[in-house]
């Protein structure tokens, strides 16, 4: 009876045991899973760049709910062929040419496609495209990201904590609108209605700390339900993302200046 008894309480630990180390296993690998912070650079005055701007609404329809980040930049270098690009911001331009730093490329062009900072590809190449999300996915992410956001006075404001994050990394923060459709007038694209996704509209860097709180101010039109944040962690030396978030928004739509609609 005691043999049974005393082996009886051993099982039972021992699943216990297994099961609070299969948990802490989880929780890990939960923890440092893969990511893909996929970024467009695109314009409305390009026509090669619309197949770029559907594949990237194909792969975040594929991939909801998963930890892909995808952030359409409209350059402005293109508005001066007919058409000025309604989302086009000199910053963004100011970005891709870092990317061109960064990755040692000869120049820039429409559509790119830049994944965690790393890969560099037409933004057009479905399968190129999908085996750097792959590579991506499947790796373990070299820090981590969690952050909280809500509206407050015409600003959005975040808490976040990082780990293990490089000592030359800055926290990134791009507020995207996340559907938009353009009747195009003048220019290669005349005539067409070019639908779009994931739009950023603006962007601001921070030094990335192990805790923070910092605000954006908010573009007009802003609110939590046709828009979104984005942070990851970007090293300033490579241009490589080592962790993102996306941080729910508390509250109501609300306008700009921090009124509920």
């Amino acid at each position: 009876m005691k043999t049974n008894i005393i082996t009886s309480i051993f099982l039972s630990l021992g699943i216990s045991i297994s099961a609070m180390a299969f948990n802490a296993n989880t929780d890990d690998n939960s923890a440092n899973k893969g990511f893909a912070v996929v970024e467009l650079f695109t314009s409305e005055g390009c026509s090669s760049c619309p197949p770029a701007d559907k594949l990237l609404a194909k792969i975040q329809e594929e991939h909801a709910g998963k930890p892909v980040y995808i952030l359409a930049f409209h350059v402005d270098y293109w508005n001066h062929q007919g058409w000025r690009d309604v989302f086009s911001e000199k910053d963004f331009t100011k970005r891709q040419y870092q990317y061109a730093s960064w990755l040692q490329l000869e120049t820039v062009y429409t559509p790119q496609v830049v994944v965690n900072g790393r890969h560099e590809l037409i933004g057009s190449q479905e399968e190129t495209l999908r085996r750097a999300l792959n590579i991506e996915l499947n790796s373990a992410a070299p820090a981590r990201l969690n952050a909280e956001a809500q509206i407050e006075g015409g600003k959005l404001k975040l808490t976040y904590q990082a780990s293990n994050a490089a000592r030359n990394t800055v926290l990134q923060v791009a507020l995207v609108q996340k559907v938009a459709h353009t009747m195009v007038k003048r220019g290669e694209n005349a005539g067409r209605l070019l639908p779009h996704v994931q739009i950023v509209r603006r962007i601001q860097s921070f030094p990335a700390a192990t805790a923070g709180n910092v605000a954006v101010n908010l573009p007009e039109g802003f609110n939590p339900t046709e828009w979104e944040a984005i942070t990851f962690l970007q090293n300033t030396q490579n241009g490589s993302i080592v962790a993102a978030d996306r941080p729910v928004i508390d509250g109501r739509p609300q306008t700009a200046d921090g009124r509920a609609r």
